[in-house]
């Protein structure tokens, strides 16, 4: 019998590469961009918070406790955009900004 791994156990194992974890979180924002699914984004964030190991340590390190770093994470989770930027900051990335190719342009 073969052994095979949860995918969620898989998921998370690839998700310690700083550049995995870079892409899950990248696709996560476009598609918020896209879709403003916040759901999938923060989806993204909790999984390579867990990734990382201690949901504990980083609670402590933006000021909040487990339970309201969890809430922040989850589904029905509302994270100020300050908050958001602490927790990516200690996960070792940050927010970016690009210009859109379609965007207003200003006298047009």
């Amino acid at each position: 019998m073969h052994n095979y791994r949860k995918f969620k156990d898989f998921h998370i194992a690839q998700l310690r590469d700083p550049e995995n974890a870079k892409i899950y979180l990248s696709v996560a924002l476009e598609d918020y961009e896209k879709n403003e699914d916040i759901d999938a984004f923060l989806l993204a964030v909790r999984d390579v918070a867990e990734a990382q190991g201690d949901m504990s340590k980083l609670a402590e390190s933006v000021s909040l406790t487990n339970e309201g770093l969890y809430k922040i994470l989850s589904e029905n989770g509302n994270p100020q955009l300050n908050m958001m930027r602490k927790i990516l900051h200690e996960l070792g990335f940050k927010f970016s900004i690009e210009a859109r190719e379609n965007r207003l342009q200003a006298g047009h």
